[in-house]
């Protein structure tokens, strides 16, 4: 049951999880204003926009029709069984995590979401990967992939408010758990999840614009504190994260940025990135979010190539999809 707290405006309330731990004093929760989440930026992009986006010329057409995109791609029969903790990037944003023996996956789509191809291949197939531990940072179809949830049957998913009856839609057979901004899930283990900010937005249907809530995780393990993105535009609430947790790994999003004017308010770019990567105070950065879809006017290649050339002062590993990565 979330805990609704009606205000003095009408139709504004503020929603939260009251069986778990706020982590903010006195955070009230997350503002709804007439059913829908709201923060000072995060708001859907019209149809008219859209239709202006594609319409418009794209200036690097030519580039993106000659890219060969190749990033490197290690396969594996099975996901290999260390006996430390490790992660394994899968493409886009999606990393499958072994932490205490329990297996984690970030923003499942693990298969091509709605009209959109797929130019990296799964390092392992989807049914060697099992998760007890789904985290959905938001609703969009290339983070939350029905063909992908379809192929899991136990497991638990870590996601935002107001998101169960999606996910139980999909699949009956998972549990869910729901968390607002700065709340921490009740899990019996020996790593904690907390759900934090991000400026972002949801829509899966022509009339659910913000009816489920967005947002990014930290995982605290007893060697490591992770910090995965999800998606976002650059903000004050990286700085603010950096305060509330001594981040190891970032895991931040470096794709789908052009251009500015639409994807602005909702993606990084490069620069962008780096400037979060700042704030948080983290001490290495994982990117993700680039190579696997092309959902924007930039060429698939391109926000590695730029990130390798102005964030060479920067504690950057860009791993390959199917690398192991040690979280020992």
């Amino acid at each position: 049951m979330l805990l609704s707290r009606p205000l003095r405006a009408k139709n504004t309330t503020y929603l939260a999880n009251p069986n778990l731990t706020t982590i903010k004093p006195d955070y009230p929760g997350n503002r709804m204003v007439d059913g829908a989440f709201v923060d000072h930026r995060s708001l859907p992009r019209s149809l008219w926009e859209v239709l202006k986006w594609k319409l418009s010329p794209n200036p690097k057409r030519k580039e993106k029709s000659e890219e060969h995109p190749s990033m490197k791609i290690i396969t594996h029969a099975a996901l290999p069984q260390n006996k430390s903790d490790d992660m394994m990037w899968l493409g886009h944003a999606s990393f499958v995590l072994r932490i205490g023996g329990k297996t984690l996956l970030t923003d499942p789509c693990l298969t091509s979401p709605p009209l959109v191809k797929r130019h990296t291949p799964l390092p392992v197939a989807i049914e060697e990967i099992n998760p007890d531990y789904l985290l959905v940072s938001h609703g969009h179809y290339d983070h939350l992939d029905s063909n992908t949830l379809e192929h899991f049957r136990h497991g638990q998913a870590l996601i935002p408010l107001k998101m169960s009856e999606t996910i139980h839609d999909i699949n009956a057979a998972l549990t869910t758990q729901e968390a607002g901004w700065y709340q921490e899930y009740r899990i019996d283990e020996s790593f904690s999840i907390t759900f934090l900010p991000a400026h972002h937005w949801h829509r899966r249907g022509l009339n659910d614009a913000n009816t489920v809530l967005w947002g990014s995780f930290v995982i605290r393990t007893p060697q490591r504190t992770i910090y995965f993105a999800g998606d976002t535009a650059y903000g004050d609430h990286f700085k603010e994260i950096g305060t509330l947790f001594d981040i190891d790994i970032a895991i931040l999003p470096i794709g789908a940025y052009a251009p500015r004017w639409f994807m602005g308010d909702s993606h990084m770019n490069p620069a962008d990135t780096l400037k979060a990567f700042d704030d948080l105070g983290a001490r290495e950065l994982i990117p993700m979010h680039y190579g696997t879809f092309d959902l924007s006017d930039e060429p698939l290649g391109e926000p590695e190539a730029l990130l390798r050339e102005i964030g060479h002062k920067h504690p950057i590993r860009f791993v390959h999809i199917g690398e192991m990565v040690s979280l020992g």
